[in-house]
């Protein structure tokens, strides 16, 4: 069923969203006359490698310097690029990920293998669904770029600040994986884009409802300061990404 939605929805996707796909191709490729395509490599079911189709945010070769964590004033991401970063437009294209299979409209994110280098354990257990568009996180960490910003290294503000709650999020989704809970948050995602405020508070409720325990159920609110915490299966705060 979950493959049936996927397949029928993503293809849809694809053709309401040919003609931004098309705009959105022409602004990035006559800013530096480069591919407007960026087709990184990703850990997918079982990691299994794939290449992850996005509309370009940043300057050619950005990811030559092996940092993954993009903040807001990251110098790397250009002009047009910050209004494709901030509407969430570069993840349109994985669309095609969904059709061929590569990945989920709903599932834990992505990562570079960098980082799942440093999964637990128990974070493993990520990488037995295929890797999604929207998950949980991808709600309550919609402003990445701005928990990261000014950090002095990111990757590691990263694994500090939000690959622990990242993870327990996309772990309470395995848990409790459902059709119905795909189409909850595929709307809680699209509502976000509109009124982030309610999203965060409707989430909160949510991830209440499947049981998670009151520290998640903070942080999905966003109404705190993010803490350093331990990954899942980690017994103490990340303090090298070479560890």
């Amino acid at each position: 069923m979950k493959r049936t939605i996927d397949i029928a929805v993503s293809l849809l996707g694809l053709i309401v969203f040919a003609p931004l796909l098309l705009l959105l191709c022409l602004l990035v490729w006559i800013q530096d006359w480069h591919s407007p395509f960026y087709i990184p490599m990703r850990i997918g079911r079982r990691e299994r490698l794939y290449r992850m189709v996005k509309i370009r945010s940043m300057v050619i070769r950005a990811d030559t310097n092996k940092v993954d964590s993009t903040a807001n004033n990251d110098p790397r991401i250009t002009y047009i690029g910050k209004v494709i970063r901030k509407c969430k437009f570069d993840e349109i294209p994985q669309l095609w990920n969904v059709l061929i299979g590569d990945m989920s409209l709903v599932g834990p994110r992505p990562n570079v293998a960098r980082e799942t280098g440093l999964y637990t354990s128990e974070e493993k257990r990520l990488l037995i669904a295929r890797p999604g568009i929207t998950d949980i996180s991808s709600i309550v960490f919609s402003d990445e770029g701005s928990i990261l910003e000014d950090k002095a290294d990111p990757d590691l503000a990263y694994n500090q600040l939000i690959r622990p709650y990242k993870s327990r999020f996309g772990l309470l989704y395995i848990d409790r994986a459902s059709t119905i809970l795909d189409f909850h948050l595929i709307f809680l995602t699209f509502l976000c884009a509109i009124d982030r405020r309610s999203a965060l508070d409707r989430v909160a409720l949510l991830v209440a409802k499947l049981g998670a325990p009151s520290d998640l159920v903070t942080v999905a609110t966003r109404r705190l300061p993010l803490q350093p915490s331990p990954p899942p299966g980690a017994n103490g705060i990340v303090q090298s990404r070479s560890a």
